[in-house]
């Protein structure tokens, strides 16, 4: 039996779009999150004056509360995207950078079962009683769903 447990490498890095500055003469800063050799970025709306970035600690120089807030913001984000890889692989679902990128923006796809796509068109068929359907033929549709049960 070969038991052989698939992984999957994940890089987190902070950096800032230098060339992308906003009104305010501050640097987006974005996340780079590589699983695999896949790249996605999230930009996590926060912003920065480039000449207080630390790129290699990425995480602001400063030592005031500003700086010290978005340090534990980073730090949060952080961690929030290494629950979510570690979510993706106690489900079983495929960890790949998109889906850890889906998951950070809240756009979970909804997993749909047939016995479930059924069950919403009976309902809507039911409720459509006298305009489109008549009784029997919303009747017929019970035997044919417990049919895919069994």
């Amino acid at each position: 039996m070969n038991t052989e447990k698939s992984s999957s490498t994940l890089n987190v890095l902070f950096c800032i779009k230098k060339h992308k500055l906003l009104k305010s003469g501050e640097a987006p800063i974005f996340v780079r999150i590589t699983i695999d050799g896949r790249r996605q970025e999230i930009m996590i709306k926060r912003s920065i004056p480039a000449e207080q970035w630390n790129q290699a600690k990425e995480c602001s120089k400063g030592k005031d509360r500003t700086a010290k807030e978005l340090n534990h913001y980073l730090d949060t984000v952080r961690a929030k995207i290494l629950q979510i890889h570690s979510d993706l692989i106690n489900e079983g679902s495929p960890v790949t950078s998109e889906a850890v990128r889906d998951r950070f923006y809240g756009r979970n796809p909804e997993k749909h079962t047939l016995l479930g796509i059924y069950a919403e068109h009976n309902r809507k068929c039911r409720e459509l009683i006298g305009r489109e359907y008549t009784e029997s033929t919303v009747e017929n549709l019970i035997p044919e769903n417990r049919k895919i049960q069994s």
